[in-house]
């Protein structure tokens, strides 16, 4: 008798996606690595930074330290120039960007996604609105208006960062609209409505999450590297994070001042962790895209 053997259930899924990774490009697959590892050490950081779990009390004075060079006494990446540990105060100061950038990405995802249904589901007047409402957001310059919402209320880093989602909100629409304007040329939307599917199912499982999760995380990795840049900035010029408090952007501002003067690392060292933050989580959305569409492909 002739033996039948039964593959185990989800054995041919897991080796399809092992060919496919076996197969994909080392470059994007270098990016997606490097955007994961700053993932983990800034979410590592952040949870070091709220228990404490510091090298030194980020605040501490020293003066008989101050603009120690990297290495010195224990201080791994040195001092600033009120003497005060730099590692300790880089880790400290992730939570100047951590929870606002979650936020502005929350925002920026969840009310846009909503609004692209309502766009991509509904001709005529509300798709009209939903639109205008996307080109007059995007029609203000972001830093501008950023800028003149801090001049005119002097909000907390968290409402500002409710201003960046906002200003993000018009991308997500159009990513969400595109893509159900696209299933329902390919008579997905209609097969599934006409199967007696509840259309809050169809929305949140068969389009949100079956073929939107993919782009939709990779705006959230592309806004999160935005709102690093955007709270850096901001605290760089003085309208966001002050000093004692440290945010790598008023770090850099505060350090800038004796460059000149050989002290390069007060500047330099966070000013490499902003630019190495953002370029891992751009990388990460950038890797995602490649091998996601190529898998699509396939």
């Amino acid at each position: 008798m002739r033996k039948r053997y039964v593959q185990a259930p989800g054995r041919s899924d897991e080796a399809s996606g092992l060919r496919f990774l076996r197969k994909a490009d080392a470059v994007d697959l270098f990016f997606v690595g490097y955007g994961l590892l700053i993932v983990v050490l800034v979410a590592a950081s952040y949870a070091a930074g709220v228990f404490r779990l510091l090298p030194y009390d980020p605040e501490a004075v020293n003066l008989g330290l101050m603009l120690a060079p990297p290495g010195t006494a224990g201080h791994l990446l040195g001092t600033d120039f009120m003497g005060r540990d730099l590692l300790s105060r880089l880790i400290l100061g992730i939570q100047a960007y951590f929870l606002p950038g979650l936020l502005a990405v929350a925002v920026a995802i969840v009310p846009g996604a909503a609004l692209g249904v309502l766009a991509g589901y509904g001709a005529g007047r509300a798709d009209r609105v939903i639109t205008w409402f996307s080109n007059l957001v995007d029609s203000f310059p972001r830093l501008v208006l950023i800028l003149l919402v801090v001049a005119a209320f002097k909000p907390d880093i968290y409402f500002i960062m409710v201003v960046v989602g906002l200003t993000n909100v018009p991308a997500t629409v159009s990513l969400v609209k595109v893509k159900i304007r696209f299933l329902r040329e390919k008579n997905f939307i209609e097969a599934a409505e006409g199967l007696g599917l509840p259309r809050r199912t169809i929305v949140l499982k068969h389009i949100l999450w079956h073929h939107c999760r993919a782009s939709l995380i990779i705006r959230a990795t592309l806004g999160m590297g935005e709102a690093i840049l955007m709270e850096t900035s901001l605290s760089y010029l003085g309208f966001g994070v002050q000093e004692p408090t440290p945010s790598w952007g008023n770090m850099v501002q505060s350090g800038a001042n004796y460059f000149l003067q050989g002290n390069f690392w007060p500047s330099t060292v966070p000013a490499l962790a902003i630019l190495l933050s953002i370029l891992g989580f751009h990388l990460l959305g950038d890797g995602l895209n490649n091998l996601l569409e190529r898998k699509a492909v396939h």
